[in-house]
């Protein structure tokens, strides 16, 4: 999710759930390591319990970028073998790291030996080297999953014990990653193999899950799921998954509460240089499916464009977000 999971996101997320595990968007190391890692790593401790998502594949590197995660107050550190595009692709990290298992471990068992978080992977079922082969990505083989299986035992036997599988292929070139999330064919049946496989290991899964009624069917087999742009386009769907699943007692949050508690947020940031389109740009999905929702985001887009930065921004953005939730009925 990058460019799309930062601080203003998560802020916004918490308050549909107190108890989800949020994730950075993701960050590679070397940014870490060798740049401005106040602020890439900069989060309000209304976000956790917030988990870090790493890229790269220098252990040395990773290993340091965990150790300012820790410092920073994450609760996870979590390295990215899932992204398929193309940019990440050319780092040689993301989805390609599958096709080293052997590297993933040593990443991982350095980053084990700097911190004392869990440290996590998020993974795919396979890669395809090239678009082109139709077949391969529409097929899922006893040498694919073998492939699977070895990649799993080699990173888990460098201490990873908690993996996250997006139930598809990658396709490496050739595929935006809009349709490396479409066209490979989800395959949940090879997430349970592997669940099957490995009973000790904590195998959560990832992909095609979009209402709070799949991802608990999904419980029963998963320790855990994860959901990237439906909740980012319909949040209150975290709500929905906490009540179910967590059935604590807690309810979701009422869009005037909502409203209030982001308007508080924004007043902050944006006083401080943030721009009110940066913060508004997440909240465009917090009425989604109600009536007045389309004109809503244009209202809340148009206004927060206009608005701008700095103290009269600030004093204003309160305003903006009430007269844009006025446009929907709950």
């Amino acid at each position: 999710m990058m460019d799309w999971t930062d601080r203003h996101c998560r802020f916004f997320l918490r308050g549909f759930s107190p108890r989800v595990l949020l994730y950075t968007e993701m960050i590679t190391a070397a940014a870490i390591v060798h740049g401005d890692s106040a602020r890439l790593l900069h989060f309000s401790e209304d976000e956790r319990p917030l988990a870090l998502q790493l890229g790269g594949s220098d252990p040395a590197l990773l290993a340091s970028a965990a150790r300012a995660g820790v410092d920073s107050g994450y609760d996870e550190i979590n390295l990215n073998c899932g992204c398929p595009s193309d940019r990440v692709h050319a780092g040689a990290f993301g989805a390609c790291l599958m096709l080293r298992p052997e590297r993933v471990a040593e990443c991982v068992a350095a980053m084990r030996s700097a911190v004392s978080l869990p440290v996590t992977v998020k993974m795919r079922i396979g890669v395809v080297a090239e678009a082109g082969h139709r077949a391969d990505v529409a097929s899922f083989s006893e040498q694919d999953y073998a492939r699977l299986r070895q990649f799993t035992s080699t990173v888990a036997q460098a201490g990873c014990e908690h993996f996250i599988v997006h139930a598809r292929k990658a396709v490496l070139g050739g595929l935006s990653p809009r349709e490396n999330r479409e066209v490979p064919p989800l395959r949940f049946d090879v997430v349970q193999r592997l669940k099957r496989e490995f009973p000790r290991l904590w195998i959560g899964v990832n992909g095609g899950l979009r209402t709070a009624a799949q991802s608990e069917a999904a419980l029963l087999w998963a320790d855990g799921v994860m959901l990237g742009r439906e909740v980012y386009h319909r949040p209150a769907v975290l709500s929905e998954l906490h009540q179910h699943v967590f059935n604590d007692g807690w309810r979701g949050p009422e869009l005037a509460g909502m409203l209030e508690r982001m308007a508080s947020y924004a007043e902050r940031e944006v006083a401080a240089g943030e721009r009110v389109a940066s913060i508004t740009r997440h909240m465009l999905g917090l009425c989604a499916g109600q009536p007045g929702a389309r004109r809503y985001r244009q209202f809340l887009s148009e206004g927060a464009r206009a608005l701008g930065v700095g103290a009269p921004a600030a004093a204003q953005v309160r305003q903006l977000m009430r007269e844009a939730a006025g446009h929907c009925t709950p």
